[in-house]
C-alpha cells in the first residue's frame, strides 16, 4: 500500500431526527470532511435510508461502517447498497462486515440465523458477488473490518478500503505487523487498498463516561494508553501524529466519532488532500 492522500470521515447516526441529522451532516461538509458513516444495529435507525438522507443533504461520500451480514440476506443486503450507488451517483462506499457479538441477538429478533463464522463470511462474499451483478458497469468501493487472520485474507482479496479491527489497547506494533500481513496477503492488489483508522476521541478534552461501554476498558486507562483509537493533542500535534502513523501504517482514511468532529477539524484543514 503505498502513501495515499489523507482524507477524514465521521462516524454519526440520526438518533435525533431528521434536522439534526441534516444538520451534523452539513457541519462535517463545511469542516471538510469527505465522509459521512453510519454504523449498523437494530438500537439505530437502518442505515441505507440515513445515508441516502444524508447524500441529499451535502455534496458528501456516504458509508455503512459497517453493514452487519447476519441482518440481511445476501441479495437484500446487495440491493440496497446498489441503490445508494445509483441514488449518489457512486459516492457510497459499501462497508460490511461479520458482525459484532451483539449481531446475535439483533439476528434473532429479525427471524435471521446468525451462523457460524465461516457461514458469516461465506454471506459476506456471497453478498459482494450479487452486489457485482447488480452493479454492472458501476463499481460500489467495499470496505471491510479485519482483525484476525481469515478477515484479514478476506479483506485483502475483496476490499478497497480495510479498517484494521483490534481491542482499543492493541499496541501500535501489532497494528504495524497487521498492516504489513494485509499489503502481504494482497499482493499485486496492495497498492489499491486505503488503510482506515477509526478515531473514538481527539483533542485535548476529557474522555466520555461511557468510555467504557463504547471502547470496552476504562477512561483513565485507556487516557494514559498509548491506544491508537485516541488521538490527543493540539492540531499539529494531532496532525504530526497522524502522519507518523501513516507512515508507521500507510493508514489514510481518517474518521472520527460525531463528538469530536469539531476537534479534529482544525487537523483535516492540515492535512486533507496531502
Amino acid at each position: 500500500m503505498t502513501d495515499k492522500r489523507f482524507r477524514f470521515g465521521v462516524v454519526a447516526s440520526p438518533d435525533r431526527g431528521a434536522q439534526a441529522w441534516q444538520s451534523t451532516v452539513r457541519r462535517a461538509a463545511e469542516l471538510g470532511y469527505s465522509t459521512i458513516l453510519m454504523p449498523d444495529g437494530l438500537q439505530l435507525l437502518s442505515p441505507f435510508p440515513s445515508l441516502a438522507i444524508a447524500a441529499a443533504t451535502a455534496d458528501i461520500r456516504v458509508g455503512t461502517f459497517v453493514a452487519a451480514a447476519p441482518l440481511r440476506p445476501p441479495r437484500a443486503a446487495a440491493w440496497d447498497a446498489h441503490t445508494l450507488t445509483v441514488l449518489t451517483d457512486g459516492r457510497f462506499d459499501f462497508g460490511i462486515g461479520t458482525g459484532r457479538p451483539a449481531a446475535a441477538q439483533f439476528a434473532a429478533e429479525l427471524g435471521l440465523p446468525f451462523g457460524t463464522a465461516q457461514e458469516r463470511r461465506e454471506q459476506v462474499l456471497e453478498t459482494l458477488d450479487q452486489l457485482i451483478k447488480l452493479d454492472g458497469d458501476r463499481r460500489t468501493p467495499i470496505m471491510m473490518a479485519a482483525g484476525g487472520p481469515k478477515s484479514l485474507a478476506m479483506a485483502a482479496e475483496r476490499a478497497d478500503i480495510v479498517s484494521l479491527a483490534k481491542p482499543a489497547m492493541t499496541p501500535r506494533e501489532e497494528v504495524a505487523t497487521l498492516a504489513r500481513e494485509l499489503r502481504e496477503l494482497a499482493g499485486s492488489r496492495a497498492d489499491d487498498i486505503e488503510l482506515a483508522m477509526n478515531l473514538f476521541a481527539a483533542g485535548t478534552g476529557e474522555l466520555p463516561p461511557w468510555t467504557k461501554q463504547a471502547a470496552g476498558v476504562d477512561a483513565a486507562a485507556l487516557a494514559a494508553s498509548d491506544s491508537l483509537m485516541l488521538l490527543p493533542g493540539t492540531p499539529q500535534e494531532m496532525a504530526d501524529e497522524l502522519q507518523r502513523r501513516r507512515d508507521e501504517f500507510g493508514a489514510s482514511d481518517i474518521s472520527v466519532n460525531a463528538p469530536y468532529l469539531d476537534e479534529l477539524a482544525p487537523v483535516v484543514e492540515l492535512l486533507a488532500g496531502k
